[in-house]
């Protein structure tokens, strides 16, 4: 899997001759470097702006896709007019588009007593952070002493094994993060496959993700023959068609496209 950087002046043209392209891009890990706490993964300043002046450009639409949830993700970008896809695109908002996810919806009330349980089952652990995002929600445990883990990971499964209609929901894992969402026939892929749709069929898709969520949308964009770049070192296994190792080297890729 080549690097980006290696391989600029290829993959640039792509991008240049595109008569429209629609630029997506995870938060956490892609355009944020992972923090210990959600409220602490800051968009650098420099990256806000490489994203605006490419937003400013009549050929790009530019989308943030997120496991957060849509008003989080908005305020931490903090750049209106984009599209914003929140917890795993169980809601779009943006220019053209306004969803929720109405089997989502409808399982709010579960996803809320499990949220309750949770926080009440795992208060005493130290580390750990229980964090309720409408549609879905964590349990963050990066500051957890590692001699604790099996307690989050038992109570975590305690708690879910008592749901009287536990395939209603299913668990996903990320990086040092529990996640309880919705049991529905959606993700980040189908998500970026139906903003896609809302733009001619000639336009260049390309997503950034660096988590195992994200490999969903890699295979989207693969369907519209679009690019795909990893986040992360290059032992991890993905389908992307690049890599880049960090935050910082996505920034630079936004100012490279910003000065196309």
């Amino acid at each position: 899997m080549p690097h980006l950087l290696n391989v600029w002046p290829r993959v640039s043209r792509q991008l240049a001759t595109a008569s429209r392209v629609l630029l997506l891009l995870d938060y956490d890990g892609t355009l944020s470097p992972i923090a210990s706490r959600p409220d602490l993964a800051l968009l650098p300043p420099e990256t806000r702006e490489f994203i605006r002046s490419i937003h400013c450009r009549e050929s790009y639409i530019l989308g943030i896709v997120s496991g957060r949830g849509l008003a989080d993700v908005a305020a931490m970008v903090d750049l209106p007019g984009l599209i914003y896809a929140g917890n795993h695109g169980l809601e779009i908002q943006g220019p053209g588009l306004d969803f929720v996810h109405p089997e989502a919806e409808q399982l709010r009330p579960e996803l809320d007593a499990i949220l309750v349980a949770l926080t009440e089952r795992l208060s005493g652990i130290a580390g750990v952070f229980v964090e309720g995002k409408g549609l879905t929600l964590s349990v963050h445990y990066r500051l957890t002493p590692a001699a604790l883990l099996p307690q989050v990971h038992s109570g975590f499964d305690a708690v879910l094994a008592e749901i009287e209609d536990g395939d209603r929901v299913r668990i996903t894992r990320g990086k040092e993060i529990l996640e309880v969402r919705p049991n529905v026939a959606w993700d980040k892929g189908r998500a970026i496959a139906k903003i896609a749709a809302t733009f001619p069929p000639d336009t260049l898709a390309v997503f950034f993700g660096d988590d195992l969520t994200d490999e969903d949308g890699f295979a989207a964009v693969h369907e519209l023959n679009g690019i795909s770049v990893f986040v992360g070192t290059a032992r991890q296994p993905t389908r992307a068609l690049y890599r880049l190792d960090s935050p910082k080297e996505v920034a630079k890729i936004l100012e490279l496209i910003a000065g196309l």
